[in-house]
């Protein structure tokens, strides 16, 4: 059972001038607020709260250090950031509820990854490919920020998101609604052959050290790209692209 929505559930923030006033341009994205450091002025406020009055957008403002705490980050916030609803990313488990208990679904689950840019390319592949989720833990993973959203080439802000904690509590959950999850490694009996149940998360790990030890215990199996031309692997974000377009073969 679902419980209350957290809101870094439900909106991606972003910050620094211009992915704000991108943000308020898009005509298709919902921006919940805008919040403007109190010692912005001059032209740059004016440009954004003209914009934010012309989308019916509130404006609060707030001290330089409150915008830093909020945007999560130490320089780059420029002393505004703004709160866009993004319409698919919800907790595990209230996607679980709304799934219901025998419809099939694909995930992607993102497990360590540091680089913004990769993770921002996956959600795009993923999303393209029409898979159910992409899990992107609380903590252990990039925030979405603009770098990322940059990568996915907006797709961030529609994206299937699934959050929670940790890859490890995300995990045991998508498990107990019925998932069978495999890691993405190596040595694993091949993607492309491999008989696959109704419900499948592909986990994918660190660009450097790959699945981490405290997720393997969570996974049903390993299953592998195969690999020809002295080729040892891919990068994860062409990874992750090729297992999202596999799975969404199997459908």
């Amino acid at each position: 059972m679902a419980g209350p929505r957290s809101p870094k559930d439900t909106f991606i923030t972003v910050y620094g001038r211009k992915p704000v006033l991108e943000a308020l341009d898009d005509t298709t994205l919902r921006v919940d607020k805008v919040i403007l450091a109190e010692d912005v002025r001059g032209a740059s406020a004016h440009q954004i709260l003209a914009a934010a009055r012309d989308r019916g957008v509130p404006v609060q403002r707030a001290t330089a250090h409150r915008v830093k705490v909020l945007a999560g980050n130490g320089r780059h916030d420029q002393g505004v950031l703004a709160d866009v609803v993004a319409p698919r990313m919800a907790p595990v488990a209230e996607f679980l509820d709304e799934l219901g208990p025998d419809a099939p679904a694909a995930v992607l689950v993102l497990d360590r990854l540091t680089n913004p840019s990769n993770v921002g390319m996956i959600l795009r592949s993923a999303t393209a490919a029409g898979l159910q989720g992409v899990l992107l833990p609380r903590r252990g993973l990039p925030s979405i920020d603009p770098l990322m959203i940059k990568a996915s080439a907006g797709v961030a802000f529609r994206a299937p998101v699934l959050r929670s904690g940790t890859v490890e509590e995300g995990c045991a959950e998508l498990a107990a609604g019925g998932f069978t999850i495999f890691g993405l490694d190596a040595g694993g009996a091949s993607l492309l052959d491999a008989e696959l149940p109704a419900r499948v998360a592909l986990v994918l790990g660190n660009e450097t050290d790959g699945l981490s030890d405290s997720v393997r215990p969570h996974l049903d199996g390993v299953l592998a790209i195969p690999m020809h031309g002295g080729v040892e692997s891919l990068g994860v974000a062409s990874a992750g692209a090729v297992a999202a377009f596999e799975l969404a073969r199997r459908r």
